[in-house]
């Protein structure tokens, strides 16, 4: 289980988060709204927040100062400004962003803000205290997969992300890098192997590198180098792999970002599974997503079976909402929209067509 799970958010002027006060799950959180809502952001700040506490619990750094230029350093890396105090939200005149994150088990938030002139300045006015731990393997180690899948870049790519200017934000270059880590030996390999079974079902193979290269060894049809997967395929593949690395065993932390991209119905169930195992089994995950369907096989697969969900409802125009129950959500206009033509399309089949 997670040693300090997100608790509570509380976000001023930061991007699209104007007003954003909510209470977090420590199991499955799913993040729901229009596009340009903010769904994105929201897990990117979390995700770098978490980044940085789990990352000095390392190096066993005390300094304020030192948290505060890794906190600016890392929020211009994942979300890529031209200069920190551009993601101020939009105002006539100067104005500053103010963030609470809230960790369970932690004595202190984290609170800190940046003017809408800061180029890298970062002021911590609170931070949580963490014991520190010998290695990053014994962390929890925060994972954000983005909606385009990583595998078949992999090889070369943390090398070609720190020695040249590429276009892509540092997610990709944290989550490659984890990618990269060595299959678990031992007593916690065989809860591993438990735990991907459904996807390597799915996959009718298992994953395995070589050098630095994935492969999938297709059951009875010899190996397939990632490349030649379907991009669905190579999705569900990075979960098994940052499985059997530890990485997301029955600890840490998932951002997925529209997990239904590239994947039909059937595979969205085995999706949906997976989140809701991963989620009873010790990682805190969160989740956005544009799909019915997979909202739908998430509280068929996960409400009334002792798992913590809550769902947080973004809106350009209104508060935040994080609730419990998909029912007490406001307005979702992306999934109402789908629910409409459903019901067009049933109704009146050849109007619809």
């Amino acid at each position: 289980m997670t040693d300090f799970p997100l608790a509570h958010l509380d976000a001023r002027k930061f991007a699209a988060l104007d007003d954003t006060d909510i209470a977090l799950s420590p199991q499955l959180n799913v993040v729901l709204g229009d596009n340009g809502a903010g769904k994105s952001q929201l897990m990117k700040l979390l995700y770098s927040t978490t980044f940085v506490l789990q990352d000095g619990r390392v190096t066993g750094e005390t300094s304020i100062r030192e948290y505060e230029t890794r906190l600016a350093k890392k929020l211009v890396g994942v979300f890529r400004p031209n200069s920190l105090g551009r993601l101020v939200t939009r105002t006539q005149g100067r104005s500053r962003a103010e963030v609470s994150v809230r960790y369970g088990n932690a004595n202190d938030a984290l609170e800190f803000s940046f003017a809408s002139n800061s180029k890298t300045a970062v002021k911590i006015t609170s931070r949580p205290s963490m014991p520190t731990v010998s290695s990053q393997d014994e962390t929890d180690r925060p994972v954000f997969l983005p909606p385009h899948e990583l595998l078949s870049i992999y090889p070369g790519f943390v090398s070609l992300y720190d020695n040249y200017k590429v276009e892509f934000d540092e997610t990709w270059r944290d989550t490659a890098s984890l990618l990269g880590k060595k299959p678990l030996r031992g007593p916690r390999e065989k809860n591993a192997s438990k735990a991907i079974k459904p996807l390597e079902e799915v996959l009718r193979g298992s994953i395995f590198d070589a050098g630095d290269t994935f492969y999938l060894q297709r059951w009875g049809l010899g190996n397939l180098e990632a490349h030649l997967l379907a991009d669905g395929e190579r999705k569900l593949a990075e979960i098994v792999r940052l499985v059997t690395t530890g990485t997301l065993l029955q600890s840490g932390y998932l951002f997925w970002d529209e997990p239904e991209a590239s994947l039909n119905p059937a595979t969205q169930r085995v999706v949906a599974k997976t989140i809701g195992h991963l989620a009873k089994t010790g990682t805190q995950v969160f989740i956005a997503t544009h799909s019915l369907f997979l909202l739908r096989e998430l509280v068929l697969e996960l409400e009334g079976k002792d798992t913590e969900v809550r769902y947080i409802g973004l809106r350009a125009d209104k508060p935040a909402q994080s609730v419990s129950s998909l029912d007490d959500l406001d307005f979702l206009a992306a999934l109402e929209a789908e629910a409409a033509q459903e019901e067009r399309y049933f109704s009146s089949p050849v109007d619809a067509l």
